[in-house]
C-alpha cells in the first residue's frame, strides 16, 4: 500500500465539509500512511482537528506571473515524494498542479492524464459528496460516509442557552444578496418560533451584524449570537437545536450533517441538488424570488 497520500482540497466551507467524509474514507483505506492535506488557511484547524491527516502544505495559490512562488510550490510538491493524489478539489487549478509533478504520482481525481480519472457526468449532477464517492471508488475505496463531525467539540455552555431553541442563519456572503431570505420575514418567523415554545439563536458574522439587528428589533425575545461563535461551536449547537432555518450559506454545511432539522432557503440563483448541505434531516425549500417565500410557508413545513 502507497506510504506518502497527498488529499488536495482548497475550498470553499461548504465544500471542504462535504469532503471531510472522503477524507475520513482515505484515512481508513490508508491507516499506515503518512496523509498530507494541500488546503488554504481558513481550513486548517478543522483539518487538524479531525485527525484525517497527518501534515498541511498551505497553497497561497500562486498566479502564473509569480514564478518564484509557482516554483516554491513544485519543489513542496515534489519534495513529499507523494505515490498517490487525491484530488477533492477537481477544478483548473489542480489540474495545472497536476502538471508540476514530476515524476507524475498515481493522481485519482479528473486531470487529464490521471491514472484513475473520473470522467463521467454523473460527477457533477448531485452533491460534490456523491461525486468524491464516485471517484473515490475508482481507487478501490468504496465506504464513503458522511461525516457527522463528532469531533468538533464547542464549549457553548458559555452562551447559557434555554433548552428549547431554534438555530437562525440569516446571512450569507454580501456579495450574493439575492441568495438572502429578507430580514423582516426571518423576523415575523422568529415570532411565531417563540410563540410555538422555541426561542430563536441568530448565528452570524460581524459583517452580517445589520440583519441580525433588525431581526432583533422584530423578535425582542431571540438570543442574538451575532459574532460570538467560531465554527467549532456550529455542531454543537446544532446536535442540541430542535431545528435550524437559514440560507444557501456555509455555516449551514456545519449544521446539516449532525442530525438537527434543517431548512435551507434557495433562491433561483443556486441549485438544491448540486449545493444543498448533506444530512438526513435536511430539507430545501426553494423560491425563484426570495421575497416569494412568505413567513406563513416556512413556518407551516417546520416539524413542531
Amino acid at each position: 500500500m502507497t506510504d506518502n497520500i497527498l488529499v488536495i482540497k482548497l475550498g470553499a466551507l461548504g465544500d471542504f465539509i462535504q469532503s471531510l467524509g472522503p477524507m475520513a474514507a482515505i484515512r481508513q483505506f490508508h491507516p499506515d500512511a503518512t496523509i498530507t492535506l494541500l488546503t488554504t488557511h481558513p481550513f486548517v484547524d478543522l483539518a487538524k482537528k479531525s485527525n484525517y491527516i497527518d501534515h498541511i502544505i498551505i497553497d497561497e495559490r500562486p498566479k502564473i506571473y509569480q514564478p518564484f512562488k509557482l516554483l516554491a510550490l513544485r519543489n513542496k510538491l515534489n519534495g513529499g515524494n507523494f505515490s498517490r493524489v487525491y484530488d477533492l478539489q477537481n477544478n483548473d487549478r489542480t489540474g495545472f498542479y497536476f502538471k508540476l509533478f514530476s515524476p507524475t504520482p498515481e493522481w485519482v481525481g479528473i486531470a487529464k492524464g490521471a491514472s484513475h480519472r473520473n470522467t463521467s457526468p454523473q460527477r457533477t449532477a448531485g452533491l460534490a459528496f456523491y461525486g468524491h464517492a464516485q471517484t473515490l471508488s475508482l481507487a478501490g475505496i468504496n465506504d464513503v460516509q458522511i461525516d457527522q463531525m463528532d469531533w468538533i467539540k464547542g464549549a457553548i455552555e458559555r452562551f447559557n442557552l434555554p433548552a428549547a431553541y431554534a438555530l437562525i442563519i440569516a446571512g450569507s456572503a454580501a456579495n450574493r444578496p439575492e441568495k438572502r431570505w429578507p430580514a423582516t420575514y426571518y423576523g415575523s418567523l422568529c415570532q411565531k418560533l417563540y410563540q410555538h415554545g422555541l426561542t430563536p439563536v441568530l448565528i452570524g458574522t460581524k459583517n452580517e451584524q445589520d440583519v441580525l439587528h433588525k431581526i432583533k428589533q422584530a423578535c425582542p425575545q431571540a438570543i442574538d449570537l451575532c459574532g460570538q461563535t467560531t465554527l467549532d461551536d456550529l455542531p454543537a449547537l446544532a446536535r442540541q437545536a430542535q431545528l435550524a432555518v437559514g440560507n444557501d450559506t456555509g455555516p449551514m454545511h456545519m449544521i446539516g450533517p449532525t442530525g438537527c432539522h434543517c431548512f435551507v432557503l434557495f433562491s433561483g440563483n443556486s441549485k438544491p441538488h448540486r449545493h444543498a448541505p448533506l444530512g438526513d434531516h435536511v430539507k430545501t425549500i426553494k423560491r425563484d424570488n426570495l421575497d416569494d417565500l412568505k413567513p406563513e410557508t416556512v413556518f407551516s413545513l417546520l416539524p413542531l
